[in-house]
Parts: structure tokens; C-alpha cells; sequence
């Protein structure tokens, strides 16, 4: 008969062995096992500190690209929750002019401002979609490598839905974003700037007027622009946050965490309301290029965010994930 320590011991192998080839091209094998799931060190949603349990999946070594995106939109006619027209009725206090299909997309302001207020870099734009994130005068053309962004939750589920896959939940996606660092701040490790340099795609200055450009880049990055981690995933904190499969609730047991980065959804935006509670959210995790030390520091595998189910905007995308078959 095995002995209970043998047994633990072809568990944890199992659990750190991929059970065979990828089941799709650009997917990296994520170990099962236990980790300390948030932080006590940053924001009250992220606490406290807990032991979760995971087991070993495949994940999209990046986000999904527009490139990716486009191939799903043209091969199906998917429509984006951003491209459908809004039904009066659920917008009574709105202006008539903008109850038209849009999106939210970021400006950047001429000086700092009240951070306590979104609405103050954030604005509804007729037009904005995944195809033209900035609104009718932009463009994703040349933008292939780019992250997929004005995309809602239900955008994301159908994408995934397509591929054959699924989004992850919370604790899978902070198992894949930790690399196996266990207890560092960042999915790279201690230091902000490991020897200087970016290591990820952030805001770096003052938020929301200045932003230095120290890591390159204003706006998304192509994906796979920094190193990966260390289960070989890019982009895990830092360019867009990502949708996650689970509902937000206010912990790990803390007081409801206001969002730090867009308005709850787009009936708050179009109607001018301070929040629309009634929408439900699902957790964002990864932070994206918006996120700065002054401001929204959830650049880390422990931050989280709910977002409204309805809610797109230029700086939230997904990847996904294939779980292994029971008995591999």
C-alpha cells in the first residue's frame, strides 16, 4: 500500500507536470497547487492574506490580441456589448444624443486633478469599440499584437466560448500571475524596478496628466514586450487588466472597495450617476498601462477590482484558459 507521504509526493509532481502537449498553440502548462492568495500590504479589498488551492490548467501565454479578436469576429458576426444600441428605457436621466452604441476611452488631462472623481479622465464615446478603441477616428490597424480592449465581460466569455476555452477564475488567474514567487509584491519579484528597468507596462509620473514613458510606451503595448514570468506568461500585471470568471464581492472579507479606474458602468456614465449598484461586477485582476504608484498601484498579482458586467473601456481585456481533463 502507498504511504500517505508517497501519495503527497505524486500529487505534487502530477500537479507541477504538464499531463501532455498544449491544447491549443501559445499556451503555457500552470502547476496546481497551494499559494497565499492576496495581501495585507496595499488596498482593504485585497485582504486578508489566505491559503487557496488550484489545480493545474493551461493558460493563454498573453492576452488575447485584436489580431486574435478580429479572426473570432469575422468568422462568427459576434457583435460587442460597446456596439449594440442602448434601450432608452434603461437610461431615463441620459442625454438622447449619447444613447448610442460607445464605449468609455481615457484622455489625459492638462494638470492633475481631483482623483477622488473618474469621471475626470474618463469619457463616454459614441463610436468606441474593440475595432476602433479610441473612438470613429482610430484604428487597430497595425495593432495586431496589441490587447483586445472595449471589451465587456459577455465579449470576453463568447470569445472564450469559441477558442474552446474559458476564462479564469480569481484564484487561478493570482496562481498563473505569481510564477511561483510566493509572497513578493510583483509577479517579477521585490523591487519595482528590477536593476532600473520596466518590467512591466505601467503609468510611471503623476497620473492622470504626466506620464514619463519610462517602460516606452503610452497607451497598450504589443503583448510579449517584457519578460515572462515564471511560468512563461507575458502581460500578467501591467498593459490591460483582465476579466476573471468570478463575481466581485468585498473581500477577502474587507468593505466594498469603490473602482479605482473607470465608473461602475455605462448607465452611471451616460446618465451622469455616481454609480449604477444594481449592475453586477465580476473580478478584474492585473492592473494595465493606467495604473501609477500615485494612483491605482494594483499592478500586482494580488490586486483586484470588480467591474460592471456591462462596462468597456480602452484598458480592460482577458486571456484564457483550458483546465486539465479529470484523470490527466
Amino acid at each position: 500500500m502507498m504511504s500517505d507521504a508517497t501519495s503527497a509526493t505524486l500529487a505534487a509532481v502530477s500537479a507541477t507536470t504538464a499531463p501532455g502537449p498544449p491544447p491549443a498553440p501559445g499556451m503555457n502548462w500552470v502547476p496546481g497547487g497551494s499559494f497565499l492568495m492576496g495581501s495585507e500590504d496595499f488596498y482593504p479589498e485585497e485582504r486578508p492574506v489566505h491559503r487557496a488551492r488550484v489545480d493545474g490548467f493551461w493558460m493563454d501565454e498573453a492576452p488575447v490580441t485584436a489580431g486574435e479578436f478580429r479572426r473570432f469576429a469575422r468568422e462568427t458576426g459576434y457583435v460587442t456589448v460597446a456596439e449594440r444600441p442602448l434601450d432608452p428605457e434603461l437610461y431615463p436621466d441620459a442625454d438622447p444624443e449619447l444613447l448610442v452604441p460607445g464605449s468609455l476611452v481615457f484622455r489625459k488631462t492638462a494638470g492633475p486633478v481631483d482623483l477622488g472623481d473618474v469621471r475626470n479622465w474618463w469619457e463616454y464615446v459614441p463610436g468606441a469599440y474593440w475595432k476602433r478603441p479610441g473612438g470613429s477616428e482610430t484604428s487597430i490597424n497595425g495593432r495586431d499584437r496589441h490587447p483586445v480592449v472595449q471589451v465587456a465581460f459577455e465579449d470576453a466569455e463568447a470569445y472564450a466560448t469559441w477558442a474552446g476555452k474559458e476564462l479564469p477564475t480569481e484564484a487561478e488567474w493570482e496562481r498563473a500571475a505569481r510564477g511561483g514567487i510566493e509572497g513578493a509584491p510583483f509577479a517579477w519579484g521585490d523591487e519595482h524596478f528590477p536593476a532600473g528597468q520596466a518590467a512591466a507596462n505601467t503609468w510611471q509620473g503623476e497620473f492622470p496628466w504626466q506620464n514619463l514613458k519610462l517602460d516606452g510606451y503610452e497607451g497598450t503595448s504589443p503583448v510579449r514586450s517584457f519578460a515572462p514570468n515564471g511560468f512563461g506568461l507575458y502581460d500578467m500585471c501591467g498593459n490591460v487588466w483582465e476579466w476573471t470568471a468570478d463575481w466581485f464581492t468585498s473581500a477577502h472579507s474587507a468593505p466594498d472597495a469603490a473602482p479605482c479606474c473607470a465608473p461602475r458602468d455605462r448607465r452611471a456614465t451616460v446618465s451622469g450617476l455616481e454609480s449604477g449598484e444594481e449592475i453586477p461586477r465580476k473580478v478584474l485582476k492585473g492592473g494595465s498601462h493606467l495604473c501609477a504608484p500615485n494612483y491605482c498601484l494594483r499592478y500586482r498579482p494580488a490586486a483586484r477590482q470588480g467591474e460592471t458586467i456591462d462596462t468597456s473601456t480602452g484598458h480592460i481585456g482577458f486571456r484564457c484558459i483550458v483546465r486539465a481533463a479529470a484523470g490527466d
